[in-house]
């Protein structure tokens, strides 16, 4: 019986080809007006040398950066998306899932000023992966992660769950994606539990949107 975690990869496997055919052309309204921008911005405020670019997609955040000055790092875990990302002029980006970041199976380098997690953390136990981040970051390194906002995403039902994407609306081939909503006190746990504490908290919005587009978190290494 397949897992959610299982059929979450495999779903990214299917859609990777029109992932990127989506973020390229300006697809999500949601990212193009307001939640791009918002990590970028971000990112930038930390005037950070070095960045990690956790689930980095078909990298167009490492672009962003790179051509900011800013020495960028990528890692996801569909091949497909890596070498787009590498096609587009992101040379430093490794294929490795996140199972094997946890595990230190592969080499992605360390004393990152900032690492990143742009609606990248999808499943369920993210507090290995979180807690494996922290020991990457440099000294007074943070750790900034963008995602749906749970007010926003909850629909309804408010509660740690798995719930699906189905891509409605969206043009191309999509296959429905498994994906773990937690509230937002399950977000600060995991952040406390992985080693972390909250430096600032953000709720990007559009101008002529009454809900907060994205929920952006902060966060340093404590102690």
């Amino acid at each position: 019986m397949p897992t959610p975690e299982s059929t979450l990869l495999h779903s990214w496997q299917h859609n990777a080809q029109a992932w990127i055919d989506a973020i390229r052309g300006g697809a999500i309204e949601s990212r193009v007006e307001v939640t791009d921008q918002a990590i970028l911005l971000a990112v930038l405020g930390r005037q950070p040398e070095r960045v990690l670019d956790l689930g980095c997609g078909e990298g167009w955040l490492l672009r962003a950066l790179a051509q900011r000055g800013i020495e960028t790092v990528g890692v996801d875990g569909d091949a497909t998306l890596v070498e787009a990302a590498r096609a587009a002029g992101s040379a430093t980006v490794h294929v490795a899932s996140y199972e094997a970041l946890v595990e230190a199976q592969v080499d992605i380098g360390h004393d990152y000023d900032l690492i990143c997690a742009n609606f990248a953390l999808l499943h369920q136990d993210i507090i290995p992966l979180l807690a494996a981040m922290h020991a990457l970051l440099a000294p007074g390194g943070a750790l900034a992660i963008q995602t749906l906002h749970p007010w926003s995403a909850a629909a309804g039902d408010y509660q740690d769950a798995w719930r699906e994407e189905t891509f409605a609306g969206f043009k191309g081939q999509w296959q429905p994606m498994p994906w773990y909503f937690r509230t937002l006190s399950s977000w600060l746990n995991a952040l406390d539990m992985a080693g972390f504490q909250l430096a600032s908290l953000q709720e990007p919005q559009h101008p002529q949107s009454p809900v907060p587009q994205s929920l952006l978190l902060l966060a340093e290494r404590r102690g």
